[in-house]
Parts: C-alpha cells; sequence; structure tokens
C-alpha cells in the first residue's frame, strides 16, 4: 500500500513537473512573440510623421530628402514668387506676404523690393486700387549641380478699376541648402534672383 503512495506521488510530481516546464516554455514563447511584435511596432512608426492640420492628425512618411528634393524645391520656389508677386491694395497685406517671400531668398530678392518700394510702385498699387496676382505655368530645378538651378515660368495678372493687364514672367536662380524653420519649411534659400522677361502680353477692359 506504501509503495502505491509513493508511486502514485513520483507520477503527480513528474506531471507537475511537464506541467510547469510546459507552461515556462509558454510564457517564455509569448515574450519573444510580444517583444518582436514590440520591435517592429516601433520600427514602422518610426517611419511615419503625424502632422497636426486643420484640429486632425494626417499621417505622413518619412523619407530621405534626396527622395523628393525636385518636389520640394519647386514647391519652394512656388511659395516665394506667389508670396512676392501676389498684392492688394493694402500695404499690411503687402508687407505680410513680401516678409515671407524674404525668408525664402536672399538679399537678391530684397534688392528687387526696394528697388520697387523707392520707385513708389507699391504705393501706386495701394493709390490706384491696383491687385496683382501670378499663376506659375512651370518651374524647371536641375539637381545635377550645387547649388541648385531654377527657371520659374509663369504670368502676372494685374487688375486696375477699368482694366486687366497681362505679363510674362520668367525668372532664375539658384538654391542652396539652409536649416528648416517655420519661415523656410523646405530648407532652401533662393539666390542670384533675377527676371528674365516681364513684357506686358495683353489688356482686357473690365466691364
Amino acid at each position: 500500500m506504501m509503495f502505491t503512495k509513493i508511486d502514485n506521488l513520483e507520477t503527480a510530481f513528474r506531471h507537475v513537473k511537464t506541467f510547469t516546464m510546459v507552461v515556462v516554455a509558454a510564457s517564455a514563447l509569448v515574450s519573444v512573440f510580444a517583444l518582436y511584435q514590440s520591435y517592429t511596432t516601433v520600427h514602422r512608426l518610426q517611419d511615419k510623421i503625424y502632422v497636426l492640420a486643420n484640429g486632425k492628425a494626417i499621417e505622413a512618411y518619412a523619407s530621405d530628402r534626396r527622395d523628393n528634393i525636385e518636389v520640394e524645391a519647386r514647391d519652394h520656389v512656388r511659395n516665394f514668387h506667389h508670396y512676392f508677386f501676389t498684392l492688394d491694395p493694402d500695404d499690411k497685406v503687402i508687407r505680410e506676404n513680401v516678409a515671407k517671400a524674404l525668408y525664402l531668398a536672399d538679399n537678391s530678392a530684397k534688392r528687387v523690393y526696394d528697388d520697387l518700394k523707392e520707385g513708389g510702385y507699391y504705393s501706386g498699387i495701394i493709390s490706384g486700387n491696383i491687385s496683382q496676382g501670378m499663376t506659375i505655368d512651370s518651374i524647371v530645378v536641375s539637381v545635377g549641380n550645387y547649388p541648385y538651378y531654377f527657371r520659374c515660368y509663369a504670368k502676372q495678372q494685374i487688375v486696375r478699376p477699368t482694366s486687366i493687364l497681362k505679363r510674362n514672367l520668367i525668372t532664375e536662380g539658384n538654391l542652396r541648402n539652409v536649416s528648416r524653420s517655420d519661415n523656410n519649411p523646405h530648407g532652401f534659400l533662393i539666390e542670384r534672383w533675377r527676371t528674365l522677361d516681364n513684357k506686358d502680353i495683353g489688356t482686357e477692359n473690365r466691364h
């Protein structure tokens, strides 16, 4: 009777030992799987950027600057020309737009602004109730050599009380890399900017 009890105890001990080993092995597997999933999730999230726009989180994807350099360069040139040439008969609007443009370019743009200001161009816009806008036709950026060369093809539209004047606008310059900031999100600076063509191409009477 005593030996039977001992056999039962040994059998029970073996069962408990086997069960314990199974539990430990299962726990180890679960831990390894959890660590792997955590690493994979963190690695995946590192490739994503979330931008807050209008109170909503928008997912963006991180990428090498070289992958998007032409896209960013064209947008930088587009933004500069938009702010520099979009004007209304309001001194505050003019100052704010030009200030945004000058954050994106060097003294070559500042000299053009100073010359226009001294020549009474901006005061004439205000006194004549003139609005000026522009549309970009195309922007060509060459990234083969640094600093990057660009040429911008656009049309100006100058709206006067009695007429609308249209002008051709072709400019060129170079782009240099600088630090990104709130005022310069693409991290470029326009250098040696100059106008190649700004001829009148037509006038429309306003009804």
